[in-house]
C-alpha cells in the first residue's frame, strides 16, 4: 500500500491507522476492495482503505480450519463404548484417563480421533432427529472392508439403522451403545475429484443396498469444473 491514509482490513486497523474504526460516512473512505486470493499466512480477506492513497496487498490474515480433528462422546459406561468401537468398530485405544473417566481412541494415524467420557450422573440421551449433531462417519478403504465391518456390528448385536448408496459413498448407518448414530463408509470413487464430480452434477440421493451383495456398479464420471465448488 503506498501512501500514509487510514486502510482498514477485515476490520482490523492496520499500524497506519491509530485512530479506531472510523464513522464510514464521515471517514472520507471512498470504496472497498475484497481480495479474495489467499494469503500466504493462510485465510483470506479484504482491504479497506482510501483510492487516494493507492490500493495494495496488506492486512491480517485469518486462520481457516485445515480438518476435522476429532470428536468426543458422552457415554453412559466408558469401558463398554470403549470394548464397542474398539473391538467391533475397529479403532485402537490411545489411552484411558488415570480415573478411568474417559478413554481416546484412534484410527491409528493421530494421537486420537475419538474421545469416550464418562456422562454426568442424571444425564439423559438426545432422540434421534433433535437439534445437534446428527451423526459422524468414518471412511473404510474399501467396499470390502465395509462388508467386514458391517458384519462384526452384526455378531455384536449393534443396531443396524439403515443401508445405503448414496453414489460417492457406500454407507452402513448404526447406533453405538447409548443410541448415537454413526455411519461407517467406503468411497465409490478413486479420487476425491471423482467423488466431487458426481456430487456437483446430481441432486444426490440415498438408495437401500444390500451389503452383503457383490459391490454395486459406479455410475459414469460425469465432467466437472474442479476449480469450483458451490
Amino acid at each position: 500500500m503506498s501512501g500514509s491514509g487510514p486502510v482498514w482490513v477485515a476490520g482490523f486497523v492496520t499500524a497506519r491507522a491509530a485512530r479506531g474504526p472510523p464513522a464510514f460516512p464521515t471517514a472520507g473512505l471512498r470504496g472497498i476492495r475484497q481480495y479474495p486470493r489467499p494469503w500466504a499466512q493462510g485465510g483470506r480477506g479484504a482491504v479497506i482503505g482510501d483510492p487516494a492513497y493507492g490500493w495494495g496487498w496488506e492486512g491480517v490474515a485469518m486462520s481457516v480450519p485445515k480438518e476435522i480433528g476429532h470428536i468426543v462422546l458422552n457415554v453412559t459406561d466408558v469401558e463398554r463404548s470403549t470394548r464397542f468401537y474398539r473391538d467391533v468398530v475397529g479403532f485402537q485405544v490411545s489411552r484411558y484417563r488415570p480415573d478411568g473417566t474417559g478413554a481416546f481412541l484412534t484410527c491409528g494415524v493421530v494421537h486420537h480421533n475419538l474421545a469416550l467420557f464418562k456422562a454426568p450422573a442424571g444425564a439423559r440421551p438426545t432422540e434421534k432427529g433433535a437439534i445437534g449433531l446428527n451423526h459422524f462417519a468414518f471412511k473404510v478403504e474399501s467396499y470390502r472392508a465395509l462388508q467386514a465391518a458391517h458384519s462384526r456390528l452384526v455378531e455384536a448385536r449393534a443396531a443396524i439403522d439403515h443401508i445405503v448408496d448414496h453414489g460417492m459413498t457406500r454407507s452402513v448407518y448404526f447406533l453405538d451403545p447409548d443410541g448415537i448414530m454413526m455411519e461407517l463408509f467406503s468411497d465409490t470413487y478413486a479420487t476425491e475429484e471423482e467423488g466431487l464430480a458426481y456430487m456437483k452434477s446430481t441432486r444426490g440421493g440415498a438408495a437401500p443396498m444390500d451389503i452383503t451383495a457383490a459391490e454395486p456398479p459406479r455410475a459414469e464420471i460425469p465432467q466437472a469444473d474442479f476449480t469450483r465448488v458451490g
